[in-house]
This record gives structure tokens, sequence and C-alpha cells, in this order.
């Protein structure tokens, strides 16, 4: 334990900077995601639209988020974090201020929306969690969750920023002010501070050769990552496990967090304290996203996530059966902020673990595809449930129902192999079916 503490306090100080720059980059690719309960209102009440119609563009950049998260993992492994990570920051934020622009057409907000989606390709959680994972091993759980915070922060930051812009530029001004703004923070950070091992590594490769006089040097070959192959990664049980899992959690628990302003108010809270009490939930995420990054570090990856995904549960039994109580609302923010702590966490650091690091980004892309298509389509059922029933509660009950299902894909995950014990070796038996 002495040992693994030591090498722990050695990777923060050579690389504490990258998980701090790589959670604000993770801030940037959600915006949108956080942003939106915020801007809802005041859209509804401008063009008329319904909350499914305000919500239809987080459906269009999930969709294409899945489609485009496997490709856009393997160029980062193939071309490093750090460009795809400078281009899609420039982007996202270029393509929210645009969001200001919206004409009242529904084909003008799904254009906006597509552009958007485009953007947030080069910003997918792969992106930070692949330079992470290169220069943290010891440390790893806790440094996956400082990167991760940046969701945190998002949550906790946006929806009351959101709605003081709102109040003092309009919805238009608040969409362009806030991406600029946060934009170029972003940058700054992550241009000064975010590099991987794969980027130092894709630097050498780019260098032309020198052009002296005497024998030339021979370049020492790049170090090969332990883990498995794409094929047997993708053929493995415990991806679809994850798969699963991912899914399902992203459907039910963003479902509910981007529409958790618009609870709130139905239940009778005003907009700034429901803003306010939605806040919460980036607060809270953060001591859920570190208090599962350091038990990750301890326990058993496979228990902490299952754990940790049973307790959005307990917080749609509160908004369903006490949700005008202001305590109970605190509460289920509070415990909707704690599990919001640890998903991507979980599944960031479970795949790094079983499937080891030689095609994280391309494996652990496919896994962002479900969390992606789970943010595609929750919010978006969400709101159409409101609009069906003129309430959220069928929501919430299928929120408990499949929080645990998505509990037990975990639960059931056999133990992770060791890779440093033979890391040149592909041990992909290990994670699938028995090798028997």
């Amino acid at each position: 334990m002495a040992e693994s503490n030591s090498a722990a306090i050695v990777e923060w100080r050579r690389f504490g900077k990258v998980p701090i720059a790589a959670g604000l980059g993770y801030s940037m690719g959600v915006i949108h995601v956080y942003c939106l309960g915020a801007f809802m209102a005041p859209l509804q009440d401008e063009f008329g639209w319904s909350r499914a119609q305000a919500s239809a563009g987080l459906t269009i950049v999930g969709m294409a988020a899945a489609v485009a998260a496997l490709p856009i993992g393997l160029m980062v492994d193939r071309l490093g974090p750090r460009r795809v990570g400078l281009c899609g920051v420039t982007l996202m934020a270029a393509t929210f201020a645009l969001m200001g622009s919206a004409t009242g057409s529904m084909v003008n907000w799904i254009l906006l929306w597509a552009l958007l989606s485009f953007a947030s390709f080069w910003v997918q959680t792969t992106v930070w969690t692949s330079a992470v994972a290169s220069r943290f091993e010891a440390s790893r759980g806790l440094a996956f969750a400082v990167t991760l915070s940046g969701g945190s922060l998002a949550a906790a930051v946006f929806p009351p920023l959101a709605t003081a812009l709102i109040g003092i530029w309009g919805w238009r001004g608040a969409f362009v002010g806030l991406g600029l703004m946060w934009g170029a923070l972003v940058l700054l950070t992550v241009a000064l501070f975010f590099r991987g091992a794969q980027d130092e590594r894709a630097g050498r490769a780019g260098e032309p050769p020198a052009a002296a006089p005497g024998p030339v040097p021979v370049t020492a070959p790049a170090v090969e990552l332990p883990g498995v192959t794409l094929r047997a990664g993708l053929r493995s049980l415990t991806f679809y496990q994850l798969l699963l899992a991912a899914g399902l959690f992203a459907f039910t628990t963003l479902g509910v967090v981007v529409h958790l302003v618009p609870i709130l108010r139905d239940a009778g809270a005003e907009p700034l304290a429901a803003a306010g009490t939605a806040s919460l939930v980036g607060v809270f995420s953060i001591v859920g996203r570190l208090g599962v990054g350091l038990l990750l570090d301890r326990f058993p990856g496979r228990v902490v996530g299952a754990g940790a995904y049973l307790v959005p549960i307990a917080g749609s039994a509160l908004l369903l059966f006490d949700g005008a109580n202001p305590v109970s609302q605190t509460l289920a923010a509070a415990l909707f902020g704690l599990t919001l702590g640890a998903e991507v966490d979980v599944i960031a650091y479970l795949a790094s673990r079983y499937f080891g690091l030689r095609n994280f980004g391309g494996l652990f892309g496919g896994l962002v595809a479900a969390l992606s298509l789970g943010t595609a389509f929750g919010p978006l059922a969400s709101g159409a449930t409101s609009d069906h029933f003129g309430s959220y509660a069928p929501f919430l009950v299928s929120t408990m129902v499949l929080m645990g299902v998505s509990s037990v894909a975990l639960a059931l995950l056999r133990p992770a192999p060791d890779w440093s014990l033979e890391p040149s070796v592909d041990l992909s038996p290990q994670v699938g079916t028995d090798p028997s």
C-alpha cells in the first residue's frame, strides 16, 4: 500500500495539471446538456414549443455522437488527444454561440443542433480520459474523478450562470456570451496543460530525421501499451455488460437531470429556486466523483460501480412520492449528483482495467456510443412523457427499474485481469467468455 501511495504521489507531481485541464475540456463537451434546462422556458415562451421539441437537439447530438464515438476513439489512439481536443473546444464554443441565432423554425433549430453535434465529436469523453489514463496507473481512479469533475462543475455552474445571463442579456445573448467566454477559458487551459503520452509519441513520429553527418541514430520503437486487441474487446461479454450499464444509466439519469428544473417548477418551485436546487447536482457530483475515484483505487471496480448505480433509485423515489417538499427536492438533487459523479468514471475505469490501454480509445469510444445514445433519447423520452401524461412520474418509475438492471450488469462482471503481470500478452480470454 505504501509503495502504491508513493507511486500515486509521483504521478500527481509529474502530471497533476493534465486531469485538471482535461476536466475543463470535458465541461465544454457537456455545456449543451446542462444549460438546456435553463433555456427551455424562454424557448417555449418565445416560440410556443413543447418540452420535447426544445429537447430534440440533444437527441440529434446523442445519435451523431454514438455513430462517431468509435472512429473518434481510434483517431485519438492514432493522432493523440491533444490535437483532437484543441480542435473540439474551438468548434464547440463557436457552435454553442450560434444557438442564439435560432429563428423559431424547427428546421433551423435542428440545423443548429446538427452543427453542434459535429463539434461535439471532438470533445467526447474519450479524448480527455485517454490522455489521463496514459499518465496515471496507481491513482487512475482519482485522476479520472478529477477529469470527469469537469462535468460536475458544468452541472453546478451552468444552470445558475445561464439563468443569470438570460436575465441580463436575454436567451440569445446568453448563448453567445456563455459559449465564447467559457470556450476561451477552456481553450487556453487545454493549450497550456493538456498532453498525454500518445501526444509525445505522435510528435516524435512526425519529426523529420536529423540532417547531420555521421551515422543515422536508431529511433527506439514506441512502447507497446498493454491490452486486448480491438477485435477481442468488441467480441467480449464484458464489453456488452458495460455497454448495457452505460446506456441505461445515461437514458434514465440524464433524462431526469436535464429536466430537473422543469420537474421542480412543476412541483411549485420558483425559477431561481429550481435552478439553485438543480445546481446541487453539480456540487454533489463533485463529491460523488472524488469519493468514487478513491473507492475505485481501493476496492473492486465492479462492486463500487454496482453500488453507485443504485443511488438514483432513492432520488427518483423522493421526487415521485414527496416531490413538492423542498427538503425532498434538495435530497433528490444531491442523490442524483452523487451518482452522476460516478457514471462515466466507473465505465472509463472499468474499461481501462478490463481492456488495458492498447486500444482504450477505440473500445471506450464504443462505450461512449451507448452513453451518447442514452443522452440522445433519455431527455427526449422524459420530455415526451411530461407532454403526454402531464407528469414526469412514469419516467421516474422507469428510472428506478432500469437503474436496477444496470447495477446488476456491473455486479456480474468477472474479476479484471492484471495487465502488470504480462503486459505484452493478449489476455482477451479473461475479458470475455471462459477460455476453457
